[in-house]
């Protein structure tokens, strides 16, 4: 009872004990946890970036700033790897998955939570609206939607600026313009002024800055418009941030200076909030709002280099506008004074 009666019985067990034991190992022998090493390290060095990016050299070809301009899409590698661990069946690599899953969602997993009912006492729109732009009328209309108080410009134009002045005349009375930066608001403007923050090199025909007194029905404010320069990617500079970084600590120096409390910033500064190069700027005005929505290019948004920044107030909700002629995307933003 319960043998075997014959020598084939035997056998086929023989057979069939194996298949029963090395459930889960592969072709050459190795298990779930032996196999899938190399999504495993990848994901392990996704981690190490996000979670290690400052302290990644500049030095050579400002490494360190173009992994922080793009920062936010090492995300897009967790579902790769994903796929890739499902495909080897490697235990070990969705176990390493964890950790750039959390170390992504530790920076900007707060960006993906609604804003519920977020209001402040203000709303700006910052905007570069291309020197190129086709329909300045239109982009004036386009950026009114939201009813701003104030509306921050980078290349204006001497051609488009009576479009602008024309579209927004009667609910904005009140404008600056300084170079190729400007200032539209619902409140009075007090001692508006140039800004020099030439990097080296350039002459005094660029005019890329502007700060105003705003005199809101809470108190003066102080509300700069900036234009950094162009960052360029190329031999043998790498990520050019060179002069973008020294125009960006010019402004930080003027910052440092202001003798008005409150202060708000609306700039096409060339750079994300994660970019090492704009620090200095930050340092000064600690409210940046979220990461995310991007605003460059128009056509694929890849990283928001325009900016809404500000000290002694809180950028509570940012949100992109839809496109315009321009090749960024209008930011709009509500701030608590």
């Amino acid at each position: 009872m319960g043998g075997f009666d014959r020598v084939d019985d035997v056998a086929t067990a023989v057979r069939w004990r194996p298949k029963w034991r090395h459930r889960g190992v592969d072709g050459p022998g190795r298990s779930a946890w032996r196999r899938g090493w190399l999504p495993a390290a990848l994901a392990l060095l996704v981690s190490l970036l996000l979670i290690g990016h400052t302290v990644l050299p500049n030095g050579f070809g400002r490494l360190g700033s173009l992994l922080e301009t793009f920062l936010p899409w090492l995300g897009a590698a967790v579902p790769v790897l994903l796929v890739l661990a499902l495909l080897r069946r490697s235990a070990a690599a969705l176990v390493a998955l964890a950790l750039p899953a959390t170390a992504w969602l530790g920076l900007f997993g707060a960006e993906l939570v609604p804003e519920e009912g977020s209001v402040g006492d203000i709303t700006v729109v910052q905007h570069n609206v291309s020197d190129t732009n086709p329909d300045p009328a239109g982009t004036a209309d386009a950026l009114t939607r939201v009813r701003p108080d104030l509306i921050g410009m980078q290349e204006l134009t001497e051609p488009a600026l009576s479009a602008y002045a024309a579209a927004l005349g009667w609910d904005y009375p009140y404008r600056t313009v300084h170079g190729t930066v400007g200032l539209w608001s619902r409140y009075p403007l007090l001692d508006d002024q140039p800004l020099d923050i030439r990097p080296t090199g350039f002459g005094p025909d660029w005019n890329r800055g502007l700060r105003a007194t705003v005199r809101l029905p809470g108190g003066d404010v102080a509300v700069y418009v900036a234009h950094l320069p162009s960052v360029r990617i190329g031999l043998p500079d790498g990520f050019g941030t060179t002069r973008r970084d020294e125009s960006a600590r010019l402004l930080a120096g003027v910052l440092d200076t202001e003798r008005l409390g409150t202060v708000i910033l609306l700039g096409d500064l060339n750079s994300t909030v994660h970019d090492r190069g704009l620090a200095p700027v930050r340092a000064l005005l600690p409210s940046t709002g979220r990461a995310f929505p991007f605003s460059w290019p128009t056509a694929l948004p890849v990283a928001r280099i325009d900016q809404v920044m500000a000290r002694s107030a809180t950028v509570a909700d940012l949100w992109s506008l839809p496109a315009t002629g321009s090749d960024h995307l209008p930011i709009a933003a509500r701030l608590r004074l």
